[in-house]
Order: structure tokens, then C-alpha cells, then sequence
């Protein structure tokens, strides 16, 4: 049933799973603010996303030989992907976590992971609307 696999309900769900994984990274950089060495991690989802979207028209890649790496075509070929920070350093011990940055990002990612779940609930509420034929 292409009800529950359009475009939007995907990113909708998309959105959510990548809004769970950055709390998990969120809440492991901020256990490690004070361990020695530690470099902090990050998600990168809504670049590819924007390219797979055709919102952002940077350079193109050729991905014409099997050992090339493409990027996605479609959005639900986009997969957030955890990356870590290894060029900074704040303090001496080599440790890059800045709580306050940190405390930010789970606050923005907070309201980001409420309004997906907002959208996808009004989404499936018309859904229900409609099987429901007008009733509640």
C-alpha cells in the first residue's frame, strides 16, 4: 500500500530515526566531556537529504565505475551517518567537547524530533479520517 510509503511519510520516519541516533551521539559526547583524548561525534543527514531532495545543486559526482562512491539518489536511500570531529582540540588533553555546544545541539534536536513526530501524527491522523470516512 504506497499510503505509508509516499515521500513525505519516509523522511517523516527518516527524520525521527535521525533525531534518535543524535541523542544517542548527543548524550555519549556530553558522558565524555571530561575523558582525556575523547573527540567529539556528530550526524550528517540533512545535507545528503537536501541533495537527494534536489534542494541543493552543489557539484555533481560521476559514479559511472563500480568502486565509486554515489551519493543517494532517492530519500530513502539517505542514511544518517555518525562521523567524529578529529581536527579540534579545546583543552590541552586533547578532548574537543564543548558542554554548552553540546547542550544546544539536544535542545535543537529536541524540537526538531518534536515537530517530525508532530507532522507524522497530523499525517496519520487525516489517514485516520478518511478510513474512519468523516467520523471520528
Amino acid at each position: 500500500m504506497r499510503v505509508f510509503s509516499n515521500n513525505t511519510m519516509q523522511i517523516l520516519a527518516k527524520a525521527l530515526d535521525t533525531a534518535s541516533l543524535r541523542q544517542s551521539v548527543l548524550a555519549h559526547n556530553i558522558a565524555n566531556v571530561n575523558t582525556p583524548g575523547y573527540k567529539r561525534s556528530y550526524v550528517v543527514f540533512e545535507e545528503s537529504l537536501q541533495k537527494a531532495l534536489g534542494k541543493n545543486k552543489g557539484i555533481i559526482l560521476a559514479g559511472d565505475k563500480p568502486g565509486h562512491i554515489r551519493p543517494p539518489q532517492t530519500a530513502a536511500e539517505v542514511r544518517p551517518v555518525v562521523e567524529t570531529d578529529r581536527n579540534t582540540s579545546l583543552r590541552q588533553d586533547g578532548n574537543n567537547v564543548d558542554i554548552d555546544a553540546e547542550m544546544v545541539q539536544v535542545a535543537m534536536n529536541s524540537i526538531n524530533y518534536n515537530a517530525a513526530a508532530s507532522q507524522l501524527n497530523s499525517r496519520l491522523g487525516i489517514l485516520r479520517y478518511v478510513i474512519n470516512d468523516g467520523r471520528r
